[in-house]
């Protein structure tokens, strides 16, 4: 296939030679809506870059029933980068949003485009700088802002100035909402009636539009 095929940013970028060794060794596997998708056996071989669709990694506390999203991989996200460099099973949970397809790569040969290929090594490590500031900045928000706070953070981080539309979060029901700052659903609840009522945002047909973003700006400096 032509490296525009699997329509993601990164490969237009990297040489041919790994071009050639995705059309040899990958495949393209399907996770279906709701299902669980990658499992720790599954990274531990191979590694996987997301072409379309959404899947949420999270934590499950089977004690207290608390759910904690990590990440949602979307088009051209990577996983799992954490065992790719440390070797060793991550155990965390992953489940499809909606019909997902991602490129499967042996994760060994993934390794050795690390190691040979400065090109591949600078956008790879790029991306896992990017992974950490994302998580820091989701274990300083859980610590430090209220859960206002992080909800406004949450409708902005997300707002696509180019489509005045959220992405990613746009479609989920509010205990998902809730899972990616680290609360309930009757909280994100309260927080969008109160938004609801001061013009930010309205919901049509259970999808959030914001109508305000200035005044969610302003609600987060004021905190």
């Amino acid at each position: 296939m032509d490296r525009n095929a699997y329509n993601i940013e990164l490969f237009s970028a990297v040489p041919n030679f790994i071009i050639d060794d995705i059309n040899r060794y990958g495949k393209i596997v399907e996770f279906y809506k709701n299902m669980p998708a990658m499992n720790s056996d599954d990274t531990m071989r191979y590694f996987y870059f997301i072409i379309e669709g959404r899947i949420k990694v999270y934590q499950f506390n089977f004690e207290t029933s608390k759910e904690q999203t990590i990440k949602i991989l979307s088009r051209g996200d990577m996983f799992d980068v954490v065992v790719l460099m440390d070797d060793k099973p991550h155990e965390v949970v992953t489940q499809a949003y909606e019909d997902t397809k991602a490129l499967r790569i042996p994760i060994d040969k993934v390794r050795e485009w690390i190691d040979s290929n400065k090109d591949f090594r600078k956008l790879f490590f790029r991306y896992v700088a990017n992974e950490m500031r994302n998580l820091e900045e989701l274990a300083t928000d859980l610590s430090l802002l209220d859960t206002s706070s992080r909800f406004i953070k949450l409708l902005l981080k997300n707002f696509d100035p180019s489509t005045a539309k959220l992405k990613l979060i746009h479609d989920l029901p509010h205990e998902e909402l809730a899972s990616l700052i680290g609360t309930v659903r009757h909280v994100v609840n309260r927080h969008i009636q109160e938004l609801k009522k001061d013009g930010s945002l309205e919901v049509e047909r259970k999808k959030i539009k914001l109508n305000n973003i200035a005044k969610l700006i302003d609600r987060l400096q004021l905190k």
